[in-house]
């Protein structure tokens, strides 16, 4: 699966399935950028995104937003003048499902784009 996570799309989860155990993590992990980060309890990952201005931090958030939208699979976005962090898990199973990973590689992917060039 971690090949092209980006071109993937999310599947309704409204629980019934177990999360990913610790191992399937583990295999999912080096498919997304370098800075994601496991929780310490294994049900979630994140990442900080820094920005020269606001108005691009608040660009990329409104990005990550529609994200969100169009794959049904909605993350903790916290930001501020300068950055931005993601969190994604699947709280109908109380941790991580392959969702949480395709979204954060469609969001590696926008981070990539929108870096100056």
């Amino acid at each position: 699966m971690p090949t092209h996570l980006a071109e993937k799309h999310c599947k309704p989860c409204e629980g019934g399935v177990e999360p990913l155990r610790p191992e399937q993590v583990a295999e999912l992990m080096p498919a997304l950028h370098a800075d994601w980060s496991v929780s310490d309890d294994g049900a979630a990952i994140s990442r900080r995104f820094e920005f020269p201005a606001y108005s691009r931090t608040l660009g990329f958030t409104n990005a990550v937003a529609w994200i969100a939208i169009t794959e049904g699979h909605h993350p903790d976005i916290t930001f501020s003048y300068g950055y931005c962090v993601v969190s994604y898990t699947t709280h109908a199973i109380g941790g991580l499902s392959d969702n949480d990973f395709i979204c954060a590689a469609k969001v590696d992917r926008l981070a990539a784009e929108s870096v100056d060039e």
